[in-house]
This record gives structure tokens, sequence and C-alpha cells, in this order.
């Protein structure tokens, strides 16, 4: 898979986030050669957004196609949750991902009670979602606000996601990633398909055993994500344990 790394200085957070709709993904034209024509290629190499960041013709697939959404804060207690929760942009290659983080708000400027979330295409980063109501999520909080950056924690965990190293090919549980804005912490979390619960039928033992420990696996790997240290604790609980308990923060399943 081709290498996630950013095509640099291509302003990256800008103070005046262009609209999404006007990103570039596939420019027209590209680096003209010696004889003034225009050139697909590079020391025989094609033209990519590594080469020239405003003028590629080739683009790196990622594994799978992702989506952007963004929770606006509540205006009042009155406010419904599908009415916050707005659906950005979608897409399934590394150079329309650095087009879309260079040209939206950072976290650290978003507004109190604002969430970005980046799931899988196709799944909704809500609990009722029928890929989700049987899952559960990594979380961890940083309290202390000021010594934190947000936002290379946040860019370390999404390059994680959809470069696909927070899971084995074939585990097929990482749902999507999420960063939470509020008062006196960023919460940073990773939601899975399952609980580590036993599978149902003849291959209940194993199942039971198997998600279990993939879901400690991929704990193990978003910690190292998000850089903590080994005294930090990063908690999982299930999406259904948190309806229950009318909260976000359930009683914890596992920690790493």
């Amino acid at each position: 898979m081709a290498s996630l790394a950013s095509p640099g200085p291509a302003a990256v957070n800008p103070a005046s986030p262009v609209p999404l709709d006007t990103i570039p993904v596939s420019p027209e034209g590209g680096i003209t050669g010696a004889d003034g024509q225009p050139s697909e290629y590079v020391d025989g190499e094609p033209v990519t957004v590594f080469h020239d960041p405003d003028n590629f013709n080739v683009k790196h697939p990622l594994m799978n196609s992702w989506t952007l959404w963004f929770t606006k804060p509540p205006s009042g207690k009155g406010d419904n949750w599908n009415e916050l929760l707005k659906e950005v942009i979608s897409f399934d290659s590394v150079e329309e991902f650095w087009g879309i983080y260079n040209n939206i708000t950072p976290a650290s400027e978003l507004a109190m009670k604002s969430d970005y979330h980046l799931f899988k295409t196709g799944v909704r980063p809500e609990w009722e979602d029928s890929q989700n109501k049987h899952g559960g999520k990594w979380a961890f909080q940083f309290k202390d606000k000021k010594t934190i950056n947000i936002d290379a924690l946040w860019l370390h965990v999404m390059l994680a996601a959809i470069g696909e190293t927070l899971e084995d090919e074939n585990d097929s549980e990482v749902m999507g990633v999420v960063v939470n804005v509020r008062k006196g912490f960023y919460r940073i979390g990773l939601w899975t398909r399952t609980t580590g619960s036993p599978e149902r039928g003849k291959n209940a033992n194993a199942g039971k055993a198997g998600n279990a420990e993939t879901l400690l696996k991929i704990g193990k790997r978003f910690k190292e994500a998000l850089s903590v240290g080994d005294g930090d604790v990063v908690e999982f609980s299930g999406h259904a344990d948190a309806a229950h308990s009318g909260s976000t923060r359930a009683k914890a399943k596992f920690t790493v």
C-alpha cells in the first residue's frame, strides 16, 4: 500500500478552510517535460501528489472507502442528535485524504461539544447503526488539554485507521475513529464491530477467545497510536452498556 506521508508544505491547517466541494481530487494537466509538453512521468515514475500537490494523474487507493462526519455543538436541550450529525465527505485515496485534511478546521479549533468521526463508508457513527449495535469502543481521555497536541494525535489515529494498521487483514473489527472536544478534556475513541462476545453456533468457544484476543490486540495498537504512557489506561466498553448507563462512559470490559 502507498505511503500515507503528507505531500509536503501544502497549506496545512489554513486559517480560512475552503469549501470541501472545491478541493481538487484529480487535477487536469500535469508536470511539463523538457519539450514543454505535459508529462505524465518523472524519472520514469507516474506523477503523483508527492511530486506535485497541484498537478498529478495517479491516486493511491486505500483498502476501504472512508467518510468524515461532524457533530456540531448543540444549541439547546431540545436538539436532535440526527440534526447535529452531518456527513461531510467520502474518500478512497491517499491524495483525497490529504486534500480534505488540509482544508478543514483542526480539532484544536473546534467549538466545545464538537466531534469529528472518521468511519468506513456505509457505517453511521451511531450506536443504532446495524454494523455498530453489537460493538463497542476503545477510548482515552486527555485531561490536560494545554499540554496535548490534539491535532497531531488525531491525525496519527486517522492515518492508522485508513492505513489499516490497527487490525490485521481478516479481523474486520474497526468501524471508525472519533475525537470529542469538551471543556475539560479531549477524548479519542476507536469503534469496533463486536465486544468480544462468543459467536453463536458450532464455533462459539473459538469465537469467544478469538474475538477477545482480537479486540485486545487492536486496543494495544490503538494505545500505541495515541502515544500514551505505559501507566495510562485505555478502556473498552460496549455500546449497549453505555446506552443502558445513559452515558458514553460505561464500565470497562477490557483495558490495556
